[in-house]
């Protein structure tokens, strides 16, 4: 043989080389719109505190607004899809007063606090139930997913010390906490969806119907304005009805665990977003705040060893 002719590829190498390669585009598309995904919710923080902060629309009134937006939204792409939705299936119940609590408790939540501190209040109890439900299910976990959650944790720990600019609002905290522990119940139950379009819009539907039951008016009178109602519209129809419809696609590619700590990285581009867009101050704390949570994020996304 002479030194110019190569050698032939073994064809179990070759489809080794196939394999690698589809995975890596797999895991890229997955690393793109998990970032999309985990973007628009952070649009939500900013856009829920710029109607707030104005008293361009009450909260509940917000809320309602964005059901209702986010509804027809995903009922026109079923439509579309020629998808057909069902009303009633496993967890059903649990994702729709899931999804509820969270649109109320975020809302409400965004009169007394900042666009990037509601999102690391939201995200790191998000992330807690999440990895804690993961681990309910059985679901393996690696060590440095196990790191990263203590290390995002920490960060959330952090954001409560008075030590380094001011504490968050209580009142905004609590409910807060209460609308995470609502999107963790969302999240988890859209693990299992085989529809995730549909699924969505089903929810998305009865949620609605359990905040127009509550006579908002008579809690909050605050008027509706023009700049409200869009900013609801837009938070509804594409952050939030187009938002979660991916986020459902995705859950069961990330699993529990994995979807927890990436939506960590939302308070970050909350938290520009707020400096940016609404003029919030960003004291000390919230940013080593955010850094730690960061960090969390990046350690525990590192694929296992080899």
């Amino acid at each position: 043989m002479s030194s110019t002719e190569l050698l032939p590829i073994p064809a179990v190498h070759f489809a080794d080389h196939q394999k690698g390669n589809q995975r890596f585009m797999t895991g890229f598309r997955l690393l793109i719109l998990t970032a999309l995904t985990i973007a628009m919710f952070a649009a939500n923080s900013v856009l829920t505190r710029a109607a707030l902060s104005e008293n361009a629309i009450g909260a509940g009134q917000f809320s309602m607004v964005r059901l209702a937006s986010g509804t027809l939204m995903l009922a026109l792409l079923v439509l579309v899809t020629g998808q057909r939705p069902k009303l009633l299936s496993s967890g059903r119940v649990q994702a729709t007063i899931g999804l509820w609590a969270y649109m109320v408790g975020f809302s409400i939540a965004y009169i007394w606090l900042d666009a990037g501190v509601g999102a690391l209040i939201l995200f790191a109890v998000v992330q807690a139930t999440m990895f804690t439900g993961g681990l309910i299910s059985g679901e393996k976990v690696p060590t440095t997913r196990w790191i990263g959650m203590f290390i995002a944790t920490g960060g959330l720990i952090f954001l409560f010390l008075p030590r380094i600019g001011a504490a968050p609002d209580l009142s905004g905290a609590a409910m807060m906490v209460f609308g995470a522990f609502g999107f963790a119940i969302y999240s988890l139950v859209g693990k299992k969806s085989t529809a995730p379009l549909p699924d969505t819009a089903v929810n998305f539907g009865f949620a609605t119907v359990l905040t127009a039951l509550i006579p908002w008016g008579m809690l909050d009178p605050t008027p509706y304005s023009t700049y409200g109602v869009l900013l609801a519209v837009i938070s509804g129809a594409i952050t939030s009805g187009l938002g979660y419809a991916l986020w459902y696609t995705l859950m069961p590619a990330l699993g529990a665990t994995r979807a927890a700590v990436a939506q960590l990285s939302a308070p970050a581009l909350a938290l520009i977003g707020g400096a940016i867009f609404l003029a919030e101050p960003i004291t000390i704390g919230a940013v080593l705040a955010a850094l730690l949570i960061m960090v969390g994020v990046g350690v525990a996304s590192m694929p296992r060893a080899t």
